[in-house]
C-alpha cells in the first residue's frame, strides 16, 4: 500500500446541470488516520465521498487509493478496500433478513459459504447485533439499521470505511453507541457530518469545505476553536467547546 493510502488531486465536479460541486479538491489521508470532512449544507461532502469508491466519476482530476488510480479497471478492487457507509441505512438494506444483507457482500466475492458464514457473524457481534439476525431490517429501529449497515460493510474486511452523516436521525442513546462503536475500530475513517461534537470524540483531523473546495485542514481542537474560520464556512463551535452558555436547573 501506499504510504497515502487515499489521494485526491484537483478533484472537480460537475453535475449533469452543469452545477459545480467541488472545484479542485486536493488532500492525502494516511493510513490509520480518522479524519472528519465537513460544511454546511451544499459544501460537497457527500459528493466527494462518493468519489472515493467510484460511485462517481471526477469530472477532472483523480483520485488513488492504496497503489490504485481510480478507474474502470480498479473499480472492484477499490470497491473492496473503500466501504461505504451511506446516510440512509435504506440505501444499503432490501434483503429479506438482516443475516442476508450483511451476507451479501462476501458471497459476491465468490467466498466458501463457511467463510461468509464467519465474517455475518463476527460483522454482527462487533455492532452488538448477533440478536438481529433473522429480522426483516424494515423492522429496525434507526440506530439498528445504522448498525447494521456498518456491519455489512465490516464484512467486506475494508482497509477504509466511508461514512456519511453516521449520526443523523439518531436518539441520544443510539448516537453515543455509534460513537463508542467507531472508537474502537482501527480502520482508516473517513467521515462527513455536521454533528461536530461527534466529530471532537472521534476524529483528529478535520478538513472544511466550503462551496466545493477545501477551506482548511488540520488538527480538529484547532479547527473548531478558530471562530473567524467557522463563521467563514458558515458553522459554528461544538457545543463541548461552546463556554458562553449556561445550564439552568429548573
Amino acid at each position: 500500500m501506499s504510504h497515502h493510502i487515499v489521494e485526491v488531486c484537483d478533484l472537480r465536479y460537475c453535475y449533469p446541470d452543469g452545477t459545480e460541486a467541488l472545484s479542485g479538491v486536493n488532500f492525502c489521508i494516511h493510513h490509520g488516520e480518522s479524519v472528519a470532512v465537513v460544511g454546511a449544507n451544499g459544501a460537497g461532502k457527500s459528493t466527494l465521498l462518493l468519489h472515493l469508491n467510484g460511485c462517481l466519476a471526477p469530472t477532472v482530476g483523480r483520485v488513488r487509493i492504496g497503489d490504485n488510480p481510480l478507474t474502470p479497471a480498479t473499480l472492484q478492487q477499490v470497491r473492496r478496500t473503500v466501504g461505504m457507509v451511506f446516510q440512509d441505512p435504506d440505501d444499503q438494506l432490501f434483503l429479506p433478513t438482516v443475516y442476508d444483507d450483511v451476507a451479501f457482500g462476501p458471497l459476491n466475492l465468490s467466498l466458501p459459504l463457511e467463510e461468509v458464514d464467519t465474517r455475518v457473524r463476527h460483522a454482527l457481534n462487533t455492532v452488538n447485533c448477533e440478536h438481529l439476525s433473522s429480522r426483516p431490517p424494515y423492522r429496525l429501529s434507526g440506530g439498528e439499521k445504522r448498525s447494521v449497515a456498518i456491519a455489512s460493510v465490516l464484512a467486506m474486511r475494508p482497509d477504509i470505511l466511508v461514512l456519511d452523516e453516521p449520526t443523523s436521525n439518531l436518539d441520544p442513546r443510539a448516537r453515543r453507541k455509534l460513537i463508542n462503536l467507531l472508537q474502537g475500530f482501527k480502520h482508516t475513517k473517513i467521515i462527513a457530518s455536521h454533528d461536530l461534537d461527534m466529530v471532537m470524540d472521534i476524529c483528529d483531523r478535520t478538513i472544511i469545505l466550503h462551496k466545493g473546495k477545501v477551506l482548511a485542514d488540520g488538527a480538529t481542537r484547532q479547527i473548531f476553536t478558530d471562530d473567524a474560520l467557522l463563521e467563514q464556512a458558515h458553522l459554528e463551535r461544538p457545543l463541548s467547546l461552546n463556554h458562553h452558555g449556561q445550564i439552568r436547573v429548573l
